[in-house]
């Protein structure tokens, strides 16, 4: 394993940016105005090779109390470097530093976040392979959108604070899709994996089941089938098919629980898109909104979201949108509903066929493995 770490990272260092056209075709007829905080290049980010020394002692020598996140593989600890930084370290955990394919999606993680760069992308500012293998990235001081939402301690999210998570999160998935050097996507889009700014700025985080999906392709077929529960594409469920319409069925997801302030899986075991997705088709809004928004939201923007969520759960890939065309919705000064009307043959399909019954009952669960929580 050593000699594959070595190899892999001697491949990955030797990678060059190339530049990118100056204009984002993909963009359709979304008002540039709106999206000016797309970048026409690509920046080659700043990130280096910590020492081990350095990142034991700004953890505290990883000690318990720093640990601020655990995942299928890894657990994340906060820290501080002597420049006085907040950082988030990483690390892969002692349980899978022995698993060679644990360690080539750790080492394929660092390959992707470390040739990214964009506003609504958590920042990667290195990695140490000394003693293990470890990433770091910048801290996120308001943590996950999720702690942030979910937690009765704390006082609600306002509706401009939601806009502006769903607009970024949607700027920086359709920048992974149509943005970078490959096509990238991220499979495991939800709540949990968009870390806030000071600021209320979202970044997508947590590239451990990225794929790189390249140009003359149209899918990848994987197994075994990783992701969450309740943001999973019915046809990554069901076939292990993943492209970009993958994504844009969780940010669907994530679009609604953000409108409505309800987790994606309840402790009945339903889906939130299951429970939503009549209320959408019957345009009855009032009983989706969150009630401790009260009234206070601007009616366009809820319907222009209620309305991108509602195309990207639909259960045929083919009849929901790119992120380009998301943005579009959600900017749209008025939406085109016609436009995405499907025919009744594709409506009457099966839309509640891969509930969260389902998934006990008609899959083998053998193939179900390391679901992040």
């Amino acid at each position: 394993m050593k000699f594959m770490r070595s190899t892999s990272l001697k491949r990955l260092f030797s990678i060059k940016r190339r530049r990118f056209d100056e204009e984002m075709a993909v963009m359709g007829r979304c008002d540039s105005s709106k999206v000016s905080d797309f970048q026409d290049f690509f920046q080659k980010p700043t990130w280096k090779c910590f020492s081990f020394d350095e990142i034991f002692e700004a953890t505290d020598g990883f000690i318990a109390e720093n640990v601020v996140g655990r995942g299928g593989y890894a657990e994340v600890y906060r820290g501080k470097l002597r420049t006085g930084e907040a950082i988030a370290v990483k690390r892969l955990t002692k349980a899978c530093a022995d698993d060679e394919r644990k360690e080539k999606e750790f080492l394929t993680e660092i390959g992707t976040m470390g040739h990214v760069c964009h506003p609504n992308v958590s920042s990667l500012l290195g990695c140490c392979l000394d003693n293990g293998l470890y990433l770091i990235f910048q801290f996120s001081v308001r943590g996950s959108v999720a702690s942030v939402l979910h937690d009765d301690k704390l006082p609600p999210i306002d509706w401009k604070t939601r806009y502006k998570i769903a607009v970024g999160t949607a700027k920086g998935l359709h920048y992974l899709h149509k943005g970078c050097q490959r096509r990238i996507i991220h499979r495991d889009i939800k709540a949990p994996n968009i870390l806030l700014t000071d600021d209320f700025e979202p970044q997508i985080s947590d590239f451990g089941l990225a794929k790189w999906l390249p140009s003359q392709w149209t899918h990848h077929s994987i197994v075994p089938i990783e992701g969450t529960f309740g943001y999973l594409a019915p046809e990554y469920f069901m076939h292990g098919i993943v492209d970009e319409k993958t994504d844009v069925f969780a940010f669907g997801v994530f679009v609604l629980e953000i409108i409505s302030g309800r987790k994606p899986v309840y402790e009945t075991h339903q889906c939130l898109h299951s429970w939503a997705r009549p209320l959408l088709n019957q345009g009855d809004l009032d009983k989706l909104i969150d009630p401790k928004l009260a009234d206070k939201f601007d009616a366009v923007q809820m319907r222009n979201l209620a309305f991108a969520a509602s195309l990207c759960i639909r259960v045929s890939a083919a009849w929901r949108p790119t992120m380009s065309e998301v943005l579009e919705v959600i900017f749209g000064d008025c939406v085109d509903e016609e436009r995405w009307k499907m025919p009744e043959e594709e409506e009457d399909g099966r839309g509640e066929f891969w509930g969260f019954e389902d998934l006990e009952s008609e899959c083998d669960s053998s193939i179900f493995t390391e679901l992040s929580e």
